[in-house]
Protein backbone atom coordinates (compact mmCIF):
# COMPACT_ATOMS: atom_id res chain seq x y z
CA UNK A 1 0.00 0.00 0.00
CA UNK A 2 1.35 3.43 -0.91
CA UNK A 3 1.09 6.17 1.75
CA UNK A 4 -1.65 7.85 -0.33
CA UNK A 5 -3.93 4.80 -0.43
CA UNK A 6 -6.04 4.85 2.76
CA UNK A 7 -9.00 2.99 1.28
CA UNK A 8 -8.15 -0.30 3.00
CA UNK A 9 -7.83 1.29 6.44
CA UNK A 10 -9.97 1.17 9.53
CA UNK A 11 -10.20 4.41 11.56
CA UNK A 12 -8.91 4.70 15.12
CA UNK A 13 -8.90 8.51 15.35
CA UNK A 14 -10.02 11.60 13.47
CA UNK A 15 -10.16 15.30 14.27
CA UNK A 16 -12.43 17.44 12.15
CA UNK A 17 -14.73 15.16 10.22
CA UNK A 18 -16.31 11.78 9.72
CA UNK A 19 -13.94 8.97 8.82
CA UNK A 20 -15.83 8.00 5.69
CA UNK A 21 -15.55 11.56 4.42
CA UNK A 22 -11.83 11.64 5.13
CA UNK A 23 -11.27 8.46 3.15
CA UNK A 24 -13.40 9.70 0.29
CA UNK A 25 -11.52 12.98 0.23
CA UNK A 26 -8.19 11.16 0.12
CA UNK A 27 -9.39 8.89 -2.67
CA UNK A 28 -10.63 11.65 -4.96
CA UNK A 29 -7.87 14.06 -3.96
CA UNK A 30 -10.30 16.93 -3.45
CA UNK A 31 -8.49 19.66 -1.46
CA UNK A 32 -11.73 21.28 -0.25
CA UNK A 33 -14.25 18.44 0.16
CA UNK A 34 -16.40 20.53 2.49
CA UNK A 35 -17.71 22.49 -0.46
CA UNK A 36 -20.10 19.59 -1.00
CA UNK A 37 -20.28 17.91 2.42
CA UNK A 38 -18.45 17.43 5.72
CA UNK A 39 -15.75 17.74 6.96
CA UNK A 40 -16.26 21.48 6.66
CA UNK A 41 -13.18 22.76 8.47
CA UNK A 42 -10.48 20.29 7.57
CA UNK A 43 -9.30 17.11 9.21
CA UNK A 44 -6.40 15.17 10.63
CA UNK A 45 -6.70 11.42 10.78
CA UNK A 46 -4.83 8.26 11.67
CA UNK A 47 -6.20 5.21 9.88
CA UNK A 48 -5.07 1.68 10.71
CA UNK A 49 -4.76 -0.90 7.95
CA UNK A 50 -2.86 -3.99 6.96
CA UNK A 51 0.14 -1.91 5.91
CA UNK A 52 0.28 0.00 9.19
CA UNK A 53 -1.01 3.41 10.25
CA UNK A 54 -1.69 6.03 7.58
CA UNK A 55 -1.73 9.68 8.69
CA UNK A 56 -3.66 12.35 6.77
CA UNK A 57 -3.73 16.14 7.22
CA UNK A 58 -5.90 18.52 5.22
CA UNK A 59 -4.61 21.05 2.71
CA UNK A 60 -4.59 23.97 5.17
CA UNK A 61 -3.41 22.01 8.20
CA UNK A 62 -6.40 23.08 10.25
CA UNK A 63 -5.86 20.26 12.76
CA UNK A 64 -2.35 19.46 14.06
CA UNK A 65 -0.97 15.97 13.54
CA UNK A 66 2.49 14.69 14.46
CA UNK A 67 4.66 11.65 13.90
CA UNK A 68 7.79 10.57 15.73
CA UNK A 69 10.77 11.35 13.57
CA UNK A 70 11.71 7.67 13.43
CA UNK A 71 8.16 6.70 12.43
CA UNK A 72 7.50 4.78 15.65
CA UNK A 73 4.32 6.61 16.66
CA UNK A 74 1.89 9.45 16.06
CA UNK A 75 -0.27 11.85 18.09
CA UNK A 76 -2.52 14.89 17.84
CA UNK A 77 -0.62 16.24 20.87
CA UNK A 78 3.10 16.70 20.18
CA UNK A 79 4.00 16.32 23.86
CA UNK A 80 3.09 12.62 23.69
CA UNK A 81 5.99 11.90 21.32
CA UNK A 82 9.72 11.75 22.01
CA UNK A 83 10.77 13.53 18.80
CA UNK A 84 7.68 14.97 17.10
CA UNK A 85 7.58 16.36 13.56
CA UNK A 86 4.40 17.75 11.99
CA UNK A 87 2.74 15.82 9.21
CA UNK A 88 2.83 18.47 6.45
CA UNK A 89 -0.48 19.98 5.42
CA UNK A 90 -1.97 18.27 2.38
CA UNK A 91 0.10 15.13 2.89
CA UNK A 92 -0.48 11.47 3.62
CA UNK A 93 2.18 9.67 5.64
CA UNK A 94 2.51 5.91 5.83
CA UNK A 95 5.05 3.14 5.44
CA UNK A 96 6.33 1.64 2.21
CA UNK A 97 8.59 -1.42 2.43
CA UNK A 98 8.96 -0.78 6.14
CA UNK A 99 10.11 2.83 5.72
CA UNK A 100 8.19 6.01 6.57
CA UNK A 101 7.03 7.75 3.39
CA UNK A 102 5.08 10.93 2.68
CA UNK A 103 3.17 12.01 -0.40
CA UNK A 104 1.46 15.31 -1.11
CA UNK A 105 -2.14 14.49 -1.99
CA UNK A 106 -3.90 17.87 -1.79
CA UNK A 107 -2.82 21.31 -3.02
CA UNK A 108 -4.72 24.57 -2.90
CA UNK A 109 -6.84 25.00 -6.02
CA UNK A 110 -5.58 27.60 -8.48
CA UNK A 111 -8.96 29.26 -8.84
CA UNK A 112 -9.36 31.84 -11.61
CA UNK A 113 -10.81 35.18 -10.47
CA UNK A 114 -14.56 35.57 -10.75
CA UNK A 115 -15.14 38.30 -13.35
CA UNK A 116 -18.58 39.26 -12.03
CA UNK A 117 -17.76 41.26 -8.89
CA UNK A 118 -21.30 41.14 -7.50
CA UNK A 119 -21.41 37.38 -7.94
CA UNK A 120 -18.04 37.07 -6.21
CA UNK A 121 -19.25 39.00 -3.17
CA UNK A 122 -22.52 37.04 -3.10
CA UNK A 123 -20.54 33.79 -3.09
CA UNK A 124 -18.59 34.98 -0.04
CA UNK A 125 -21.81 36.06 1.67
CA UNK A 126 -23.45 32.69 1.08
CA UNK A 127 -20.35 30.81 2.25
CA UNK A 128 -19.97 32.89 5.42
CA UNK A 129 -23.65 32.52 6.29
CA UNK A 130 -23.48 28.74 5.79
CA UNK A 131 -20.26 28.43 7.79
CA UNK A 132 -21.60 30.46 10.71
CA UNK A 133 -24.81 28.46 10.63
CA UNK A 134 -22.89 25.18 10.78
CA UNK A 135 -20.72 26.42 13.66
CA UNK A 136 -23.74 27.70 15.56
CA UNK A 137 -25.61 24.41 15.19
CA UNK A 138 -22.81 22.29 16.64
CA UNK A 139 -23.32 20.95 20.14
CA UNK A 140 -21.64 22.45 23.18
CA UNK A 141 -21.17 25.91 24.61
CA UNK A 142 -19.19 28.32 22.44
CA UNK A 143 -17.48 31.51 23.51
CA UNK A 144 -15.85 33.92 21.04
CA UNK A 145 -12.32 35.33 21.07
CA UNK A 146 -13.01 38.97 20.30
CA UNK A 147 -10.78 41.88 19.32
CA UNK A 148 -13.43 44.18 17.89
CA UNK A 149 -12.06 43.82 14.36
CA UNK A 150 -14.24 42.75 11.46
CA UNK A 151 -13.18 39.07 11.60
CA UNK A 152 -14.03 38.32 15.22
CA UNK A 153 -17.05 40.64 15.13
CA UNK A 154 -18.50 38.72 12.21
CA UNK A 155 -18.00 35.44 14.09
CA UNK A 156 -19.53 36.91 17.25
CA UNK A 157 -22.56 38.21 15.34
CA UNK A 158 -23.12 34.77 13.86
CA UNK A 159 -22.65 32.78 17.06
CA UNK A 160 -23.94 35.21 19.67
CA UNK A 161 -21.09 35.21 22.15
CA UNK A 162 -20.25 35.75 24.95
CA UNK A 163 -17.07 37.48 23.82
CA UNK A 164 -13.67 37.48 25.49
CA UNK A 165 -10.72 39.81 24.94
CA UNK A 166 -7.30 39.70 26.61
CA UNK A 167 -4.91 42.58 26.95
CA UNK A 168 -3.15 44.91 29.31
CA UNK A 169 -5.57 47.56 30.67
CA UNK A 170 -4.51 50.37 28.32
CA UNK A 171 -4.22 48.15 25.25
CA UNK A 172 -5.70 48.86 21.83
CA UNK A 173 -7.50 45.50 21.74
CA UNK A 174 -9.35 46.05 25.02
CA UNK A 175 -10.50 49.51 23.96
CA UNK A 176 -11.53 48.41 20.48
CA UNK A 177 -13.34 45.33 21.79
CA UNK A 178 -15.30 47.43 24.26
CA UNK A 179 -16.34 49.88 21.54
CA UNK A 180 -17.39 47.10 19.16
CA UNK A 181 -19.25 45.17 21.86
CA UNK A 182 -21.17 48.31 22.79
CA UNK A 183 -22.08 48.93 19.14
CA UNK A 184 -23.19 45.30 18.72
CA UNK A 185 -24.82 44.96 22.16
CA UNK A 186 -22.62 41.93 22.91
CA UNK A 187 -21.64 40.45 26.27
CA UNK A 188 -17.92 41.23 26.59
CA UNK A 189 -15.67 39.76 29.27
CA UNK A 190 -12.27 41.41 29.59
CA UNK A 191 -9.24 39.39 30.68
CA UNK A 192 -6.92 42.09 32.03
CA UNK A 193 -3.35 40.83 31.89
CA UNK A 194 -0.39 41.44 34.14
CA UNK A 195 3.18 40.21 34.20
CA UNK A 196 2.36 37.30 36.46
CA UNK A 197 -0.07 35.97 33.85
CA UNK A 198 2.63 35.97 31.19
CA UNK A 199 5.25 34.36 33.42
CA UNK A 200 2.82 31.64 34.46
CA UNK A 201 1.60 30.84 30.95
CA UNK A 202 4.88 30.93 29.01
CA UNK A 203 6.28 27.55 30.18
CA UNK A 204 3.02 25.73 29.40
CA UNK A 205 2.77 27.32 25.97
CA UNK A 206 6.38 26.59 25.10
CA UNK A 207 6.00 22.97 26.17
CA UNK A 208 2.72 22.51 24.32
CA UNK A 209 3.66 24.24 21.06
CA UNK A 210 7.38 23.48 21.02
CA UNK A 211 8.08 27.16 20.30
CA UNK A 212 10.08 29.70 22.26
CA UNK A 213 10.54 32.51 19.74
CA UNK A 214 9.13 35.92 20.65
CA UNK A 215 6.68 36.12 17.74
CA UNK A 216 4.98 32.77 18.34
CA UNK A 217 4.87 33.24 22.10
CA UNK A 218 3.48 36.76 21.74
CA UNK A 219 0.68 35.58 19.47
CA UNK A 220 -0.19 32.51 21.52
CA UNK A 221 -0.28 34.16 24.95
CA UNK A 222 -3.46 36.26 24.50
CA UNK A 223 -5.25 33.33 22.85
CA UNK A 224 -4.25 30.98 25.64
CA UNK A 225 -5.28 33.37 28.41
CA UNK A 226 -8.64 34.14 26.77
CA UNK A 227 -9.27 30.42 26.33
CA UNK A 228 -8.28 29.70 29.91
CA UNK A 229 -10.85 32.21 31.19
CA UNK A 230 -13.55 30.89 28.84
CA UNK A 231 -12.87 27.33 30.02
CA UNK A 232 -13.08 28.45 33.65
CA UNK A 233 -16.48 29.95 32.82
CA UNK A 234 -17.67 26.56 31.60
CA UNK A 235 -17.16 26.81 27.83
CA UNK A 236 -15.60 23.91 25.97
CA UNK A 237 -15.33 25.61 22.57
CA UNK A 238 -13.83 28.94 21.55
CA UNK A 239 -14.71 30.48 18.19
CA UNK A 240 -11.93 32.45 16.51
CA UNK A 241 -11.58 34.59 13.39
CA UNK A 242 -8.42 32.85 12.19
CA UNK A 243 -7.84 32.69 8.45
CA UNK A 244 -9.64 35.86 7.42
CA UNK A 245 -6.52 37.99 7.03
CA UNK A 246 -4.81 35.34 4.91
CA UNK A 247 -7.83 34.52 2.75
CA UNK A 248 -9.23 37.99 2.18
CA UNK A 249 -6.11 40.15 1.80
CA UNK A 250 -5.75 41.58 5.27
CA UNK A 251 -1.98 41.98 5.35
CA UNK A 252 -0.09 45.10 4.33
CA UNK A 253 2.44 42.98 2.47
CA UNK A 254 -0.38 41.72 0.24
CA UNK A 255 -1.67 45.23 -0.36
CA UNK A 256 1.85 46.37 -1.29
CA UNK A 257 2.56 43.61 -3.80
CA UNK A 258 4.74 43.56 -5.84
CA UNK A 259 6.78 46.20 -3.98
CA UNK A 260 6.97 44.45 -0.61
CA UNK A 261 10.06 42.30 -0.13
CA UNK A 262 8.19 39.99 2.24
CA UNK A 263 6.35 38.42 -0.70
CA UNK A 264 7.65 37.03 -3.96
CA UNK A 265 4.45 37.44 -5.99
CA UNK A 266 3.95 40.33 -8.38
CA UNK A 267 0.16 40.56 -7.92
CA UNK A 268 -2.20 40.98 -4.99
CA UNK A 269 -3.79 37.59 -5.71
CA UNK A 270 -0.38 35.92 -5.86
CA UNK A 271 0.69 37.53 -2.58
CA UNK A 272 -2.59 36.45 -1.01
CA UNK A 273 -1.88 32.87 -2.05
CA UNK A 274 1.51 33.04 -0.34
CA UNK A 275 -0.12 34.11 2.92
CA UNK A 276 -2.72 31.34 2.66
CA UNK A 277 0.06 28.80 2.19
CA UNK A 278 1.61 30.07 5.46
CA UNK A 279 -1.52 29.16 7.44
CA UNK A 280 -0.58 25.61 8.55
CA UNK A 281 2.33 26.77 10.70
CA UNK A 282 0.29 29.38 12.55
CA UNK A 283 -2.76 27.18 12.91
CA UNK A 284 -0.68 24.45 14.51
CA UNK A 285 0.50 26.91 17.17
CA UNK A 286 -2.94 28.38 17.80
CA UNK A 287 -4.84 25.09 18.00
CA UNK A 288 -2.29 23.57 20.38
CA UNK A 289 -2.38 26.68 22.59
CA UNK A 290 -6.17 26.72 22.78
CA UNK A 291 -6.41 23.01 23.53
CA UNK A 292 -3.81 23.38 26.28
CA UNK A 293 -6.10 25.97 27.88
CA UNK A 294 -9.02 23.54 27.86
CA UNK A 295 -11.11 24.50 24.82
CA UNK A 296 -11.54 23.20 21.30
CA UNK A 297 -11.13 25.93 18.66
CA UNK A 298 -13.86 26.65 16.13
CA UNK A 299 -12.83 28.64 13.04
CA UNK A 300 -15.89 29.34 10.86
CA UNK A 301 -13.93 31.55 8.44
CA UNK A 302 -11.71 28.56 7.61
CA UNK A 303 -14.68 26.52 6.46
CA UNK A 304 -14.03 24.95 3.04
CA UNK A 305 -16.95 26.90 1.60
CA UNK A 306 -15.43 30.21 2.72
CA UNK A 307 -11.97 29.20 1.51
CA UNK A 308 -13.30 28.32 -1.95
CA UNK A 309 -15.22 31.58 -2.27
CA UNK A 310 -12.25 33.64 -1.10
CA UNK A 311 -9.83 32.00 -3.52
CA UNK A 312 -12.07 33.05 -6.42
CA UNK A 313 -12.05 36.75 -5.53
CA UNK A 314 -10.44 39.17 -7.99
CA UNK A 315 -7.63 41.32 -6.65
CA UNK A 316 -9.70 44.48 -6.27
CA UNK A 317 -12.08 42.66 -3.92
CA UNK A 318 -9.10 41.83 -1.74
CA UNK A 319 -7.43 45.24 -1.75
CA UNK A 320 -8.79 48.48 -3.19
CA UNK A 321 -6.63 51.50 -2.51
CA UNK A 322 -6.23 51.80 1.24
CA UNK A 323 -8.99 49.30 1.98
CA UNK A 324 -8.11 45.69 2.69
CA UNK A 325 -10.44 42.68 2.99
CA UNK A 326 -12.84 44.50 0.67
CA UNK A 327 -15.26 41.62 0.00
CA UNK A 328 -15.36 40.46 3.61
CA UNK A 329 -16.14 43.97 4.85
CA UNK A 330 -18.99 44.25 2.36
CA UNK A 331 -20.42 40.98 3.60
CA UNK A 332 -19.93 41.98 7.24
CA UNK A 333 -22.15 45.05 6.81
CA UNK A 334 -25.13 42.69 6.80
CA UNK A 335 -24.09 41.38 10.22
CA UNK A 336 -22.42 44.22 12.14
CA UNK A 337 -22.63 48.03 12.32
CA UNK A 338 -20.72 49.92 9.64
CA UNK A 339 -18.29 51.31 12.19
CA UNK A 340 -17.28 47.74 13.08
CA UNK A 341 -17.21 46.44 9.49
CA UNK A 342 -14.71 49.13 8.47
CA UNK A 343 -12.56 49.10 11.60
CA UNK A 344 -8.89 48.18 11.28
CA UNK A 345 -6.97 46.20 13.86
CA UNK A 346 -3.50 45.48 15.11
CA UNK A 347 -1.85 42.08 15.24
CA UNK A 348 -2.83 40.43 18.52
CA UNK A 349 0.66 40.49 20.03
CA UNK A 350 0.79 44.27 19.54
CA UNK A 351 -2.87 45.13 20.07
CA UNK A 352 -2.86 43.34 23.44
CA UNK A 353 0.52 44.91 24.40
CA UNK A 354 1.85 41.42 25.11
CA UNK A 355 4.83 41.96 22.81
CA UNK A 356 5.75 45.20 24.59
CA UNK A 357 5.47 43.60 28.02
CA UNK A 358 7.47 40.53 27.00
CA UNK A 359 10.27 42.89 26.00
CA UNK A 360 9.98 44.68 29.34
CA UNK A 361 10.08 41.42 31.29
CA UNK A 362 13.09 40.23 29.32
CA UNK A 363 15.03 43.41 30.01
CA UNK A 364 14.17 43.30 33.72
CA UNK A 365 15.50 39.74 33.81
CA UNK A 366 18.83 40.90 32.38
CA UNK A 367 18.23 40.11 28.69
CA UNK A 368 19.04 43.46 27.11
CA UNK A 369 18.01 44.52 23.63
CA UNK A 370 21.63 44.57 22.49
CA UNK A 371 21.62 40.80 22.92
CA UNK A 372 20.62 38.75 19.90
CA UNK A 373 17.01 37.49 20.23
CA UNK A 374 16.80 38.74 23.79
CA UNK A 375 13.10 37.89 24.27
CA UNK A 376 13.66 34.37 22.93
CA UNK A 377 16.39 33.90 25.52
CA UNK A 378 14.14 35.18 28.26
CA UNK A 379 11.40 32.72 27.30
CA UNK A 380 13.89 29.86 27.28
CA UNK A 381 15.06 30.89 30.76
CA UNK A 382 11.57 30.25 32.16
CA UNK A 383 11.50 26.62 31.05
Amino acid sequence: MSPADPTACHPPAVHGGGVTDVVRAATRRDPLPGRRGPPRRGFAAALDGSGGTVLLRDVLGRYPLFADRDGSGWAFDRTRLADPVPVPAGHVRGRVDGQAAEERVWALPDSPPETDRARAVDAVADAVESALGTAGAEAGGTAVAFSGGVDSSLVAAGLGGPCYVAGFPESHDVGTARAAADAMDMDLRVVELDHADLERAIPELARTTGRTNAMDVGIALPLYLVAERAAADGFDRLAVGQGADELFGGYQKVANAPDDRRVEADTVRGARRETVESLPDGLERDVLALRAAGVEPVAPLLDDRVVAAALSLPGDLLVDGDERKVALRRVARSWVPGSVATRGKKAVQYGSLVSRELDRLARRAGFKRRMDRHVDRYVASLL
